[in-house]
């Protein structure tokens, strides 16, 4: 922007939605057998869709390739162990109850008898064996690709506990050696498969963020020939170029640009904009996002991979694949304790076999801790947080490209913001109008407005913008003249107007009224441009214009010091300028007259005293700074996801989103802690329970209630995990009002 002087010479011249999953989507592109490899599925070795075993999610994949009735494929890779673990949990479950029933064990147990009849003594081996085969082999499958990959993990341990149980009780069958574990076997397999259910149903549920962005695109469009017929063809057959009908309610099948219509488009579920955005000829609109009540003609401008939709999808997919330092450290932790509980089960055997020699009580013991040791809760813990951390992320306008980025922002020490279109809106606004001689307010800035009504001069723009949304008549001036250097000249209802910057006074020897001088005072004290409305040769007011702070800027900066975290800010503006930013605002530290290419110099500042910096901006000019910070973050790229050089990009042009960004880093983070203490603890209070450290006095856990507390263990991590979805991100948008002073002058030094 200029000064006033310069100010002064300004005047020289149908089908919504689709199943997720669709099979018109290329798994090579995007696709949902790509995009369904979590966090939990991608391995540090790039064996991508067999995981690493923490708890043998990949190996769900093997065991659903030998059992393809098992899913249609059409709902993604966790719908469909969802859907095969529910209904095995559901026929084992009637399955065993027969052989609870016959079980010589639970009847002594429980003090009960049931009915006898010739063959009933086979009845709990017979069933059991089908419980075995129908609910059990899944597990071995699964733990096939750990035992190739030499990394054994939970469903290795699984099968062994079960396999052991199993051969053990079809002996007791044919020998009389001891009790069988046939009840045992079936109520650890239906626990076994109900806590996979129930983690299979919480990881699709929070990886449904792709689900539904998926199936914002509809099956067909209705392209507009050149002889303006209009045909209706499929998705995949649009070229950029090809002109689109978007009816009233239907989707946007393409990005585009808007060639004729108007209407209001629901953008929420691509940016977060919770209210409809009004859409003229001209305007982008975006593939995925929902027309309203008026009819467009849209020019396709981007198909496929191309559009905006599937790299918000593609970033979704990459932060949920993409390991924390904390999901390392909970694989690891999965790993020892695998290694952990073949310990504790070898000296569990010889323990006990050298007290009270080889027998049943010695293999009950093997087996209950094994299936204690399952790291169950374990591998679930980090995952979990993870999927419902991004899912959470994408909802409200979090592009998160970088997962360590995540978790490093809840230790952020300072948050940096470029100024202008981050803080500011990066254009000019009246701030405030000052009049004298009874004029009012209203009418003189009509008629400022009117008399710059021919100029495309930014400080015109916003002077007539300023009217508009007071939605003041402005009056018809005559004899416009542009006056070199000072300003223009018309005539409004016979009266000569003048409107220019002090130049102007100064050329029409004019005193301004002693209100008017103090209000030019002020404004030039917060740097602050100042326009004069001269009515006959007097000046009857004053227009104080700035580049207008956002109003959601204070919000956002009160709650980062709410959070403890420090504010700073970058410019290219002059020292006065920067100062009366940072003054308004409260901002604890501001570098001013940075040029772009200094801007990551002032970081490694920052870093050097011992900081963790985070830096907002355009992903642009900001892009050295955004590398060099521990947390990069691009703000107000909207749908333009291709910000290489920043590890989160933020959808909307709104300061708060960092605050959420850091919350939400802070409260996953929280949920990993207490997941991870829970499914550790657990398995340290329960490993010596199994081997028996208690029983001389009496205390023991059979397999089944390891088998039980294990999954409860699960069900409780699980559980936690969800909570998260309470997390509030950012300040309630109600609680900011417009406030015109918060503006300042963007006007760079010189």
């Amino acid at each position: 922007m200029s000064d006033p002087s310069n100010h002064d010479s300004h005047h020289t011249s149908g089908d919504r939605h689709q199943e997720a999953g669709d099979d018109r989507i290329d798994p090579s592109k995007g696709g949902p057998d790509e995009r369904e490899i979590t966090a939990a599925q991608r391995r540090p070795d790039g064996n991508e869709g067999y995981p690493a075993p923490t708890h043998g999610q990949g190996s769900h994949e093997r065991a659903v390739h030998g059992d393809r009735g098992e899913h249609d494929g059409r709902g993604g890779i966790h719908a469909g162990h969802e859907a095969m673990f529910r209904r095995r949990f559901f026929v084992s479950v009637v399955l065993s109850i027969p052989v609870l029933l016959y079980s010589e064990g639970l009847q002594r147990l429980l003090g009960f008898s049931a009915p006898a009849f010739p063959g009933s003594e086979w009845v709990s081996p017979l069933f059991a064996t089908v419980i075995f085969a129908y609910g059990g082999v899944p597990f071995l499958r699964m733990a096939v690709p750990e035992v190739r990959a030499r990394e054994p993990g939970m469903m290795t341990l699984v099968s062994m506990a079960i396999t052991v149980a199993f051969t053990y009780s079809l002996a007791t069958v044919v020998t009389p050696i001891g009790m069988d574990f046939f009840w045992e076997l079936a109520t650890l397999v239906d626990i076994m498969l109900l806590g996979h259910w129930i983690e299979m149903r919480s990881v699709r549920q929070a990886s449904g963020a792709l689900d539904e962005l998926a199936a914002l695109l509809p099956d067909t469009a209705e392209r507009i020939g050149e002889d303006g017929s209009v045909e209706e063809v499929r998705v995949d057959d649009l070229r950029t170029g090809d002109l689109v009908l978007v009816r009233p309610g239907g989707s946007v099948p393409a990005d585009g640009v808007v060639e004729d219509g108007d209407s209001d488009v629901n953008e929420a579920m691509v940016t977060g904009e919770s209210k409809p955005v009004s859409k003229e000829g001209g305007d982008e609109v975006i593939a995925g996002t929902i027309n309203g009540e008026g009819s467009l003609r849209v020019r396709v401008t981007a198909v496929g991979d191309d559009t905006a939709l599937s790299g918000i999808m593609r970033l979704v997919a990459e932060a949920q694949s993409s390991k924390s330092r904390t999901q390392v450290l909970a694989d690891r932790a999965a790993g020892w304790l695998f290694y952990a509980a073949i310990a504790a089960a070898a000296v569990t055997a010889v323990t006990w076999t050298v007290a009270v020699s080889f027998d049943v009580e010695v293999v009950e013991r093997v087996v209950t801790v094994l299936v204690i040791a399952c790291p169950h809760a374990l591998g679930l813990a980090v995952p979990l947080v993870i999927a419902i951390n991004t899912s959470l992320a994408a909802q409200n306008g979090m592009l998160v490209r970088d997962r360590i980025a995540m978790e490093e922002a809840r230790k952020l020490d300072i948050v940096v913001f470029d100024k202008t279109g981050t803080l500011t809106r990066g254009e000019q606004g009246v701030v405030a109008v000052e009049t004298v001689g009874g004029v009012d307010e209203d009418e003189a800035l009509a008629l400022t407005a009117a008399v710059e009504g021919d100029s495309e001069h930014v400080i015109a723009r916003a002077i007539r913008t300023a009217a508009h949304e007071r939605g003041l008549p402005l009056p018809e001036p005559t004899s416009f003249e542009a006056i070199k250097g000072r300003g223009v000249r018309a005539t409004v209802d016979g009266e000569t107007v003048h409107v220019g910057g002090p130049n102007l006074l100064v050329a029409l020897d004019v005193e301004p009224a002693p209100e008017l001088a103090r209000f030019a005072s002020e404004a030039g004290a917060n740097a602050q441009t100042v326009v004069y409305l001269v009515r006959e040769g007097e000046a009857v007011a004053a227009v104080a214009l700035a580049d207008v702070v956002r109003e959601e800027s204070r919000a956002a900066i009160e709650a980062l010091h709410d959070l403890g975290v420090e504010v700073a800010m970058l410019t290219g503006d002059s020292e006065d300028v920067a100062r009366a930013v940072a003054s308004d605002l409260g901002i604890d530290t501001y570098f001013a007259e940075v040029l772009p290419e200094d801007k990551d110099s002032k970081i490694a500042e920052l870093q050097s005293r011992g900081k963790r910096v985070a830096m907002v901006g355009d992903g642009v000019n900001d892009a050295p700074a955004l590398t060099r910070a521990n947390v990069g973050i691009a703000i107000g790229s909207g749908t333009d996801v291709a910000v290489e050089s920043a590890d989160v990009v933020l959808v909307q042009n709104d300061p708060r989103d960092v605050v959420g960004l850091i919350r939400l880093s802070r409260a996953s983070y929280r949920k990993m802690q207490q997941n991870l203490v829970w499914a550790a603890g657990y398995n340290v209070f329960a490993i010596p329970l199994a081997a028996g450290v208690l029983a001389p006095w009496g205390i023991l856990l059979s397999p089944a209630v390891g088998a039980l507390l294990m999954s409860l263990s699960t069900v409780i991590v699980a559980v936690n995990a969800q909570t998260l979805r309470r997390t509030e991100l950012a300040e309630s948008s109600q609680s900011v009002t417009h406030d015109p002073s918060l503006a300042v002058d963007a006007r760079p030094a010189g």
